[in-house]
């Protein structure tokens, strides 16, 4: 295969990368405004609010096998993906607007069951979504730089999600003078359009003949062990898997802390919308810069530089502790840059790992690895907002209902400032070293032919 030749349609570029205004969106929002949500404006405590988002997050992990299994079955018996993606991004808007409608007067129980309740539900519609998309690129671009392209112009809208949801979620937030008026305001625009772009994304997975007759589907114990077989049998696939753990585990921790640098810190609510522009900014301008500098030096070696990068930015920060101030945005603008590698090239390596994996063992265990992808993923994003609540009942923070005036210690603020800095650059730091541990390179993928299936997009 010449890796030159462009075999993607602009089409099919353009639908898929729409997905991730939905992706993005869901990622964004929740990390950054749920659990100060949760401690600011309905009271719960710091450990509370982190137990609420995990357990949401660990049932996410336990569901993302199965249906990876499930988008594979489907793949087989109709010749698409697409129904379980449609179901997800019809049913995501609903369970994201009643995780921000928690009624006026609910105890401190009765909040977090809510909260809890709808946002598993609202987990499972996104998981639903998510794990076919990520499935998608291996049938819809057969080439090693064909991905490249493919999952660029997917971190280019990824980007302008995170700046439109991290900026502009506060911003409605703050539209009107009541936080619980204002954060349901939030959640009602940002989840239409979530769901929006997740419907649109929908109609790119490609429509072929079935492969097998329709069957049942397969247990549970069987979704489970095909993803530990996954894992066993393809050590790139767990070097590329334990080095986007890490770096979510840190980009999470980093997000759900922004909105309380910015409060606690840089003592502004709203500056958490200039930390938003300042990192996307960056972030939008060089995403199809690292695709280029991929194809020149190779994706893995582009990628260990974007997170060595962004580990420099991070450890920097620590300097807040001293001087509290408008220079944070310097780091974060380097932060960006190095953000906009560290989701262009492991997504665009990940279906090069399917790939490989195809030529040794046979194709149509994309949805598999979709699902061990994303319960990693949401792992490490999940446990960064757990670190970060740990953190603040360590160090002493004050909770408090909507309209309270607190004020934070001294040790409170400075275990903000650590979790925004020095433990993420910790873990930024182990993930280089998994990372040195995937050796995968396009002549392992190019030199022979992988089976793939015509797409209709």
């Amino acid at each position: 295969m010449n890796a030159s030749v462009q075999t993607v349609s602009t089409k099919t570029v353009a639908l898929y990368a729409i997905g991730s205004l939905g992706t993005g969106g869901f990622a964004t929002l929740p990390g950054l405004v749920l659990v100060y949500y949760l401690t600011d404006t309905l009271g719960l405590g710091a450990l509370i609010a982190g137990l609420v988002v995990t357990a949401a997050k660990v049932w996410d992990v336990l569901i993302d096998p199965v249906i990876g299994t499930r988008s594979d079955h489907s793949l087989a018996t109709t010749g698409s993906r697409r129904r379980l993606m449609l179901l997800g991004g019809s049913f995501l808007p609903i369970f994201f607007i009643l995780t921000f409608a928690v009624p006026a007067g609910a105890n401190a129980l009765l909040s977090a069951l809510w909260v809890l309740l709808a946002f598993l539900a609202c987990a499972t519609a996104f998981s639903l979504f998510q794990v076919p998309y990520i499935a998608l690129p291996t049938e819809l671009a057969p080439g090693y730089h064909d991905r490249t392209r493919l999952l660029t112009w997917r971190v280019v809208v990824l980007t302008i999600a995170i700046l439109l949801f991290g900026a502009g979620g506060p911003l409605l937030r703050g539209a009107v003078e009541d936080s619980r008026l204002g954060y349901l305001l939030m959640a009602l625009v940002a989840g239409l359009v979530i769901g929006a772009g997740m419907l649109v994304a929908s109609m790119v997975a490609p429509r072929s003949p079935a492969l097998t007759k329709r069957g049942s589907l397969p247990a549970y114990r069987e979704s489970y062990r095909a993803g530990i077989t996954i894992l066993r049998r393809s050590q790139p696939f767990r070097a590329l898997l334990g080095t986007f753990m890490l770096q979510g585990l840190a980009t999470g921790l980093m997000l759900a802390g922004a909105q309380y640098v910015a409060t606690w810190v840089l003592r502004s609510e709203d500056a958490v919308t200039l930390l938003f522009v300042v990192l996307i900014g960056p972030a939008l301008l060089l995403a199809p810069l690292w695709g280029t500098i991929a194809r020149r030096i190779g994706k893995e070696r582009a990628f260990r530089i974007a997170s060595a990068l962004f580990t420099l930015a991070a450890l920097s920060m620590v300097g807040l502790m001293w001087v509290p101030g408008a220079w944070i945005y310097l780091p974060v603008a380097l932060a960006g840059a190095a953000y906009a590698g560290m989701q262009t090239l492991p997504m665009a390596m990940l279906p090069d790992v399917i790939s490989h994996d195809a030529q040794r063992h046979g194709a149509g265990k994309a949805g598999i690895f979709g699902g061990v992808w994303t319960a990693g993923e949401t792992t490490g994003m999940a446990f960064g907002a757990t670190v970060l609540t740990l953190v603040l009942a360590i160090t002493g923070y004050t909770e408090h209902v909507a309209g309270e005036v607190v004020e934070q210690t001294p040790t409170a603020v400075a275990g903000i400032i650590l979790a925004f800095s020095v433990v993420p650059a910790a873990l930024m730091a182990a993930s280089l070293v998994t990372l040195g541990k995937y050796r995968l390179r396009q002549s392992d993928i190019d030199t022979a032919t992988t089976p793939t299936r015509e797409t209709t997009s």
